[in-house]
């Protein structure tokens, strides 16, 4: 038992100590920190003075990410998908060379291996359904980019084609969507002489559709709704990020606006809380960012600290808000969105070696946290929740 879980256990027996950790109860485990948080509310609501009331009057929910399952492998993205009824993730693993899929289960309660797809170098497997078909893109640095069907009567991946060599050199994202119907999947090329290009579904196979703005290294690619348009916001390393908004014409992206004042940009993703619309914006070097849609252009809302930050991913879990700043260099940072101030605060940190992606899933009831690895293990963390009205 770590010291702090000790703590509270004596905490628990004698309720002393309430004053420990109340500002940050971090500890080495999740459930020693729920206690703390717990004893912190009993001891605001004993306070000389305080006009809290008892707990079950408040009836607040407090949440933690726990340590859940630890996997072998380093990988460089992750993705979770549903299929036929049935819940999977998959991770693109780097060094070995394959989408390395895993399914729940129920007996056990973990994840285990269901099955994989062989390639080189790969940093990307994006699961994208149509017509209850599943096709994964994988994308890879050496040996070309491809797509692969399930084949569910043989119960096997087969490979479907193969992706322009000529557009698509060192693929760096890629995203899904649909508009009017019609399935697309846009890549994010990041080399000098690659174009980032997106791809049409046409019933048998996919073909390109537009190439987006040649030779700027793009290394993120974010599909989102503005005003109930879509839009396509690029992100580059030679450049601020730019919006293009589709136009139902000539049904191609046109180039909008940029996003000023934000140069080294990674990566751009977006979130919605009630009708607004906010964007985090990822930089390895300098201030990762919180902003605001104001109806017009997006504005500055907050400014997170980060140090060799490559991914800052906003997610739900339930009814909560949150956001993750990975960083190579020092602990991962969870906040969560206070709905009082309009705005995230620090809630949680995490050790995960050289983070590069999170994905939420939710299974049996239960709510994970999926977080890729590339130097270290992969993580899979648990979302409690204890009701203090209880």
């Amino acid at each position: 038992m770590c010291r702090a879980a000790r703590r509270a256990s004596r905490a628990r027996r004698g309720l002393q100590g309430w004053k420990i950790h109340a500002e940050y109860p971090g500890d080495c485990s999740g459930l020693a920190s729920l206690w703390w948080r717990l004893l912190y509310f009993q001891w605001r609501a004993r306070e000389p003075g305080s006009r809290a009331v008892p707990c079950h009057a408040h009836a607040p929910k407090i949440t933690q990410f726990a340590p859940y399952q630890s996997l072998k492998f380093e990988s460089i993205s992750v993705e979770a998908f549903s299929f036929r009824n049935d819940q999977y993730v998959v991770f693109a693993q780097p060094f070995i060379g394959k989408c390395g899929f895993l399914e729940w289960d129920h007996v056990e309660m973990n994840f285990r291996n269901f099955d994989d797809i062989n390639s080189t170098s790969t940093v990307i497997c994006k699961p994208l359904i149509i017509d209850n078909q599943l096709f994964i893109i994988v994308a890879q640095l050496f040996g070309g980019s491809h797509i692969y069907k399930r084949d569910t009567s043989a119960n096997k991946f087969i490979k479907l084609q193969g992706i322009d060599v000529l557009k698509i050199r060192k693929p760096n994202d890629v995203e899904t969507f649909r508009i009017d119907g019609e399935s697309f999947f846009v890549i994010a090329d990041s080399s000098k002489a690659g174009s980032t290009t997106i791809y049409k579904w046409n019933g048998n196979g996919f073909y390109s559709h537009q190439s987006l703005h040649p030779w700027y290294r793009d290394t993120d690619v974010e599909y989102l709704e503005i005003s109930s348009k879509p839009h396509l916001i690029l992100s580059s390393s030679s450049q601020r990020p730019v919006i293009y908004q589709w136009n139902k014409a000539t049904k191609h992206f046109d180039r909008r606006t940029d996003i000023p004042e934000m140069e080294d940009v990674y990566a751009v993703k977006h979130f919605q809380v009630k009708s607004d619309l906010y964007i985090c914006l990822t930089r390895f070097i300098g201030d990762s960012k919180v902003m605001r849609w104001d109806g017009a252009l997006f504005r500055e809302l907050q400014t997170m600290p980060s140090r060799g930050s490559m991914v800052f991913q906003p997610f739900t879990v339930g009814s909560w808000q949150y956001a993750i700043l990975g960083s190579d260099y020092s602990f991962t940072q969870v906040y969560r969105w206070d709905a009082k101030k309009g705005e995230f605060v620090r809630f949680q940190e995490l050790n995960i070696q050289a983070p590069r992606a999170f994905s939420p899933v939710s299974i049996d009831n239960r709510q994970f946290l999926l977080a890729s690895s590339f130097k270290g293990k992969t993580q899979i963390y648990k979302h409690l929740v204890i009701d203090l009205s209880n």
